[in-house]
């Protein structure tokens, strides 16, 4: 059993930072590159967000598990632990506090576009910012794809 819950360990770290990986810096630049509505490009690039953000909070939830149950008390202690809470948080704060400044912008700018509304340096802060988180928890990803690598598991 302990095999299989190391085993999931690492396919839960390849889903959670692969798939902030393609979504962020694949799917979402393509969209924008494809997409001559930059408006349906943002709001399929937000939904795709939206689904890295659940898939993060149940990897994370995972991997804050396997890292309390392996190191016990000593899980305070482990580099691992505190780089996954760190993602973990960044996660909630970009999907439960950012995101929905962002949506509630957009839907305060109707009918116009939030690009083309008053609104637009608002909407442009708060998704510079969201921006900005997602790149930390990213970079944070790579460390811990790292770590595991080098076989620091926890």
């Amino acid at each position: 059993m302990r095999g299989l819950a190391s085993a999931l360990y690492s396919v839960v770290i390849a889903v959670w930072v692969g798939g902030m990986l393609a979504i962020g810096f694949i799917a979402a630049p393509v969209l924008f590159g494809q997409l001559a509505d930059r408006s349906v490009a943002g709001n399929l690039a937000g939904s795709m967000f939206t689904v890295v953000s659940w898939v993060g909070l149940v990897c994370g939830g995972y991997l804050i598990l396997f890292v309390a149950f392996m190191q016990r008390r000593g899980a305070i202690r482990s580099t691992v632990f505190w780089i996954v809470l760190l993602m973990l948080i960044l996660t909630v704060i970009g999907h439960f506090g950012v995101q929905p400044v962002m949506a509630q912008l957009q839907a305060d700018a109707l009918p116009s576009r939030i690009m083309e509304s008053a609104l637009r340096d608002r909407f442009t802060t708060w998704h510079r910012l969201s921006t900005a988180l997602y790149l930390i928890q990213v970079l944070l990803g790579i460390v811990l794809v790292v770590l595991q690598e080098q076989g620091r598991k926890p």
